[in-house]
Formats: structure tokens, sequence, C-alpha cells
């Protein structure tokens, strides 16, 4: 999880890499290291993720504790999250992102470093893409803060941090964390601080959602590199392990 510091309206800036890696991220590169499966949690009850709690996940990385990419053998249901998107409509995450190949991120538009970057690097890996596999990929962010992430708000900072068919999505911060704790991602309420600035904690992972199963099998971390996600996404388009 990223403990984040934010003004009210920060200064414009080049987005740095965050070095903040959450713990579940972390737990995840041990067990591939150690070429085991394990039962990582992620959560802060003992349900199964199949049960809609998203508390546990079972990893196998192999040897290779050099990929950004940990396929999960319990693989995710994809939250049941009806929010509103950059237009002010409804958004039914699962109705309108069925049987598509899907990136979630969450995060918020006032992050100083990991969510600009993460969006950036995605963005930059799809237009190495085909176009028909360009029009293939759903990359779904959903904010954080939706207090001070509107509609509007998110309308304006994706295109500029990531691509314009990116997906933006705001609503109540209740829905959001449950809909965040179903694929293991712990967020906490942005908190204002006496001088002004805003704390913010939040997972720091993306999940990507197969096009042939709507599971969520696989898990990219914050140091994830564009060339990471350039090797993984014609496989990920496929529905295939990268």
């Amino acid at each position: 999880m990223s403990a984040e510091k934010t003004s009210p309206k920060p200064e414009a800036g080049p987005a740095r890499p965050g070095r903040r890696t959450p713990l579940i991220v972390a737990a995840v590169a041990i067990v591939a290291a150690l070429g085991i499966t394990a039962a990582v949690g992620l959560g802060n009850d003992d349900k199964p993720s199949g049960s809609g709690a998203g508390s546990v996940a079972v990893v196998s990385g192999g040897d290779d504790s050099t990929k950004a990419a940990t396929v999960l053998d319990r693989p995710f249901t994809k939250p049941g999250l009806v929010l509103t998107d950059t237009k002010g409509q409804k958004y039914d995450l699962r109705e309108r992102t069925k049987g598509k190949p899907t990136l979630i991120y969450f995060g918020y538009t006032h992050c100083p470093d990991v969510c600009p970057l993460t969006m950036s690097n995605i963005a930059i890996a799809k237009k190495q893409l085909p176009k028909a596999d360009q029009d293939k990929l759903q990359v779904v962010f959903v904010t954080t803060d939706p207090e001070r992430d509107t509609s509007a708000e998110l309308a304006k900072w994706l295109p500029a941090a990531g691509d314009p068919s990116f997906t933006g999505l705001t609503g109540a911060f209740s829905t959001i964390q449950a809909g965040a704790r179903q694929i293991g991602i712990g967020i906490d309420p942005p908190k204002k601080e006496k001088d002004g600035t805003v704390v913010s904690m939040h997972g720091a992972q993306v999940i990507a959602f197969s096009p042939t199963t709507d599971q969520g099998y696989v898990l990219y971390g914050e140091d994830a590199t564009v060339d990471d996600y350039a090797k993984d996404l014609p496989k990920l388009i496929k529905g295939e392990n990268p």
C-alpha cells in the first residue's frame, strides 16, 4: 500500500518512479523466488477470492523472480462495480468489459508519482500494439479519491496521464473501497492534515482480466515498466499467461 502526501493543488511536474512497493507485491515476489505455491493474505478476512471478499490469492511465479507479472492460481472474480464514467454516465464494470482484455487500476489524479507513471507506462505500451489489439484492450482507472476526482476531473487528467481511450470511474468511496477489496487491493479514505496536505493510501497493483474467462489472473506491481507491459500485452489480449 502506498502512502502519499499531496497538496490540494500540486504543482505540475514530471512523474517519477515510486519506491513504495505494496506489501502484497513484496510477498508475491518472495513466493515467486521460492518457486512454490502459497496463499497470500490480501484483506481482513479469510474468505477465498471467488467469494467476493478478495481476501486470498494463490500465486505461483515459478523460479523467475525477474518477471514483472505474477500469475494467480486462484484468479479474482471481476468486481461488481457500478460507478460513473467521465461523461457522467452509469458504468457497469462487469457488463461493459465482459469478454474483453481488461486492466484495472485504483488510484487518484492528485497522486504525485505512482499513478500517472503507471497510466503512462500502460499507454506507451498500448501504442506499440497493432490497431486491432489496441481497440480490444480496456484500461479502467478507478479513483480512490472521489471527493476531488469528479467525472470532469478524470476526463481532463486521463488523456494527459495516459490515453484518451482509458475509462475513468468515480462514485461513492464505500462502493469503490468494497470493489477494490474484492480483488485484494486495500485503500483508505484520503486524510486531510492540519497543514492542508492530503494523505492517501492505496494499493498500487494493476490486475489483468482475461477476455476468455473474465477472471483477474495476472498481477503487476508499481515497478512494472513500459517494456514489461509491451512484452505481456499481446498475450494478455489473447487471455494467455505472460
